[in-house]
């Protein structure tokens, strides 16, 4: 079975820790943060990353950009703002956009 693994702040976390997610990151600065992310997309058993969308914004675009072509694991940005790494990851996995 593929584990979803989380990365954010202890607060972002916390939901999913209480949802049984057990796989959490909580880095403590933007490279911490990186790594990571980076040592993520090599791992084999994870399926989905969910990453709090703030810190998506602050990290290398080049990181950035491996992060969205990822297929596995699938990498959602979930956050306050309005965000649409949920709604494209879905369109991009089924070709529909489910939103319109």
């Amino acid at each position: 079975m593929m584990e979803i693994a989380i990365v954010g702040t202890s607060d972002f976390a916390l939901g999913f820790q209480l949802a049984g997610i057990s796989n959490l990151h909580s880095p403590e600065d933007d490279e911490a943060c990186a790594n990571t992310l980076r040592g993520l997309l090599k791992t084999k058993e994870v399926g989905i990353v969910v990453v709090d969308s703030e810190i998506l914004t602050r990290m290398p675009e080049r990181l950035k950009i491996a992060l969205s072509n990822s297929v596995s694991p699938t990498v959602l940005g979930i956050g306050t703002g309005e965000d649409n790494t949920l709604r494209e990851q879905i369109r991009k996995a089924i070709g529909v956009d489910l939103w319109k």
